[in-house]
């Protein structure tokens, strides 16, 4: 069980934020387990990463779990430090950088759901909200 958490969130952290830096990778691990924490949400570090693909391409609440291209890492590094990064936080080892923020987007974009919740941070390009 612990190591499908640890994948599912490594995942999530390698494909949203592996070209960001180290605190920026640490905030999104931070954010599946702040929903993990949150009601409003499931209360499985897998299936919030999942949460979605039963409504099809494009539903999921992370863009690139249902985007139909493959999920299995390529960058070895990168996932390697992904799945530090989920251990980490897991584990407590890396405090929550994000204030309990439960959703974020990409600097370039500018989603309608923004305006709905308070900005908590910014690390590397990646916006904070609770």
């Amino acid at each position: 069980m612990i190591a499908e958490m640890i994948t599912c969130i490594a995942l999530n952290v390698y494909y949203e934020a592996r070209s960001e830096p180290m605190v920026g990778q640490y905030a999104v691990a931070h954010v599946v387990l702040n929903r993990v924490a949150n009601e409003s949400f499931p209360d499985d570090a897998c299936k919030v990463v999942k949460q979605g693909y039963s409504k099809g391409l494009g539903k999921c609440q992370f863009s690139w779990y249902c985007d139909g291209k493959s999920d299995v890492p390529k960058d070895e590094l990168s996932w390697l430090y992904a799945r530090v990064v989920a251990y980490n936080v897991l584990y407590d080892y890396h405090k929550d950088n994000t204030d309990g923020a439960t959703y974020y987007h990409a600097n370039y974009v500018r989603p309608w759901w923004s305006k709905h919740y308070d900005k908590t941070v910014t690390h590397g390009s990646h916006i904070f909200y609770k």
